[in-house]
């Protein structure tokens, strides 16, 4: 028996990830906020994941969104991090400072605290840019429940992480 560090739903989607990915020879690249990390994390608890996965960004704060990705600071300020725009944003700064195929980002608000009337806690925004791709940006605004219950912060972040590996399927 192999230990692992993931719950099952997320070891096998991951899984899925690395073996449709490899299977392609395309890499990824993920830009994370309010997951901060797991998702390359899921992906790199699975044996043969240095084959897909090309590198990975924790851009917790908006400075590090801007640094590190180049969101530009009016989107952060016109729509807010937890915005299509800014997800958008992330994802296409990621996939341009790497050699990945294919970019996920995600930004949300985990809670418990951090809500708002228009982003309450349980809002995550998702995007995808695949390199090479024509036509309209791939963004997904997602609401999860459990902020407030007892799984909380983390099975927000736990939804979140299972949507992102779904969009990294080819």
């Amino acid at each position: 028996m192999t230990l692992s560090l993931l719950p099952d739903d997320i070891a096998a989607l991951a899984a899925r990830v690395v073996a449709e990915n490899a299977a392609l020879g395309r890499k990824v690249v993920t830009a994370e906020s309010c997951t901060g990390g797991l998702v390359a994390g899921a992906i790199t608890e699975i044996a043969g994941s240095s084959a897909v996965l090309e590198r990975g960004f924790v851009t917790y704060s908006n400075e590090a969104k801007r640094e590190m990705l180049g969101v530009a600071s009016d989107i952060i300020e016109t729509f807010g991090a937890v915005s299509i725009a800014c997800a958008w944003a992330m994802a296409k700064g990621a996939l341009d400072r790497s050699r990945a195929d294919v970019a996920v980002a995600i930004s949300g608000v985990a809670g418990p605290g951090g809500g708002s009337v228009h982003k309450p806690v349980g809002t995550v925004v998702f995007a995808r840019v695949v390199r090479g791709a024509t036509g309209e940006p791939e963004g997904e605004l997602k609401f999860f429940e459990g902020g407030d219950g007892p799984g909380g912060r983390a099975e927000i972040r736990r939804q979140a992480t299972l949507c992102a590996l779904e969009l990294l399927l080819p």
